[in-house]
C-alpha cells in the first residue's frame, strides 16, 4: 500500500494466486494507518531483508537436494513433481486464479473421475469451495474418488488436456504423480466445514468404512490442538493473532482453552481471558473461519517439521 500502484503490481506479478488473493483481501480491509506504524513496519522490513543472503542458484539438482534433505525421500518426490514440472501446469495454474463458483460451473458437467484428478491440484481450500457449488450426490462420488486417486497417468492427463487448454501434458518429464489419496481428501474435508463434512463422510463410510475411518484419522480439527505438545503451542501462539485467536477458541473446550492459557505469560493469559469474557456471542462459521486459517499455520509448522499433529471434530448457529 505505500509502495504505489506500479511497484505494487510489480511485486504480486511474482507471487501465486493465493498469496495474492490473501493479500487482495488484508489490502482490502485497512483503513487508515498513522504514519508511525507505516514508519516501523518499513524499518522491520528493510532491516529483516537486510538479513537476507542472495539466492545463488536456480539448479533443479540443487532444489532436488535441499527439499529430500528437509523433507525426507518420499515427500520431497511427492513435491518435486509439482516443483519441476510446473511448466506443464498452465490450464491448472490459470484455475487456481478463478473464482471457485467459475471453477464448478466450468468443470460439473465432466466425468467425476476427472473433476476428482483436477481438485488433487489445487490448494484444499480451493477445492473444498469448488465442492461446495456441487449437488451433493456428485460431491460425494467425487470426493470418494480422491480418497481412492492413488496417481495420475499421463493417459489421464490426456483426458484433462480435453477439459482444460493445456492442463498437464503427456511430455518425457510426465511421470505418475502422487496427487489424489487419503491424506488430500483429509485435506479437502478438513476445509469443507460440518455442513458438508458429515454427509460426505457418511458416503464414504458406506461404500468403504476402512477408507472412511482413514480418513477420519488423518484429518486434524481444531479441538485437536489438545494432541500438540506445550512448545508446539507456544510456536503456534508466536503465530497467531489475538482478536483472531479470541474468535477462534469460542465455543471450544475448557480443556483446550487453558492449555492455551498454560503457554502464555501470565500477563497475556489474563488479557486472553478477559477478551473472550467481554466478547458477545459469534457466528459459527466466523469461529470455523479462524479455526481454519489458525489450521493452515499448523500444517505448516507441520510440514516444516517444527511440530507434530494427530486427528478430527465439528454445527451452525451462535456460539457463547
Amino acid at each position: 500500500m505505500t509502495l504505489g500502484e506500479e511497484a505494487s503490481a510489480e511485486v504480486l506479478r511474482l507471487l501465486g494466486p493465493r498469496e495474492v488473493q490473501k493479500l487482495g483481501m488484508e489490502m482490502a480491509r485497512l483503513s487508515t494507518i498513522p504514519r508511525d506504524e507505516v514508519a516501523a513496519v518499513v524499518t522491520e522490513f528493510r532491516e529483516e531483508s537486510e538479513r537476507q543472503d542472495g539466492i545463488t542458484t536456480d539448479s533443479d539438482e540443487y532444489i532436488r537436494k535441499v527439499l529430500t534433505r528437509a523433507l525426507g525421500n518420499d515427500k520431497a518426490m511427492a513435491l518435486l513433481d509439482r516443483i519441476l514440472t510446473n511448466s506443464d501446469n498452465s490450464g491448472i495454474e490459470s484455475l487456481k486464479w478463478m473464482d471457485p463458483s467459475a471453477v464448478a460451473e466450468l468443470i460439473r458437467n465432466e466425468h467425476p473421475q476427472i473433476i476428482a484428478t483436477i481438485l488433487v491440484h489445487l490448494e484444499p481450500d480451493q477445492a473444498s469451495e469448488i465442492l461446495k457449488n456441487f449437488p451433493e450426490r456428485q460431491r460425494n462420488d467425487v470426493m470418494l474418488r480422491i480418497a481412492t486417486l492413488e496417481g495420475v497417468q499421463p493417459s489421464a492427463l490426456r483426458d484433462l488436456n480435453d477439459v482444460l487448454t493445456q492442463l498437464l501434458t503427456g511430455g518425457e518429464r510426465v511421470k505418475k504423480t502422487s496427487m489424489g489419496g487419503i491424506n488430500v481428501a483429509a485435506d479437502i474435508l478438513n476445509f469443507l466445514g460440518t455442513q458438508y463434512e458429515g454427509p460426505v463422510t457418511d458416503f464414504i463410510r458406506e461404500s468403504d468404512a476402512e477408507l472412511a475411518q482413514k480418513i477420519q484419522d488423518k484429518m486434524f480439527v481444531f479441538e485437536n490442538l489438545l494432541e500438540l505438545d506445550d512448545r508446539g503451542i507456544q510456536l503456534l501462539m508466536r503465530e497467531v493473532q489475538s482478536d483472531s485467536l479470541v474468535v477462534a477458541l469460542k465455543g471450544t473446550s475448557d480443556a483446550l482453552k487453558e492449555k492455551i492459557f498454560k503457554n502464555m505469560s501470565s500477563r497475556a493469559a489474563d488479557m486472553l481471558r478477559e477478551d473472550l469474557e467481554s466478547k458477545g456471542p459469534v457466528r459459527l462459521s466466523e469461529v470455523e473461519a479462524e479455526q481454519k486459517e489458525i489450521l493452515k499455520i499448523v500444517r505448516r509448522l507441520a510440514d516444516e517439521g517444527q511440530i507434530v499433529l494427530g486427528g478430527r471434530g465439528g454445527d451452525e448457529g451462535l456460539v457463547e
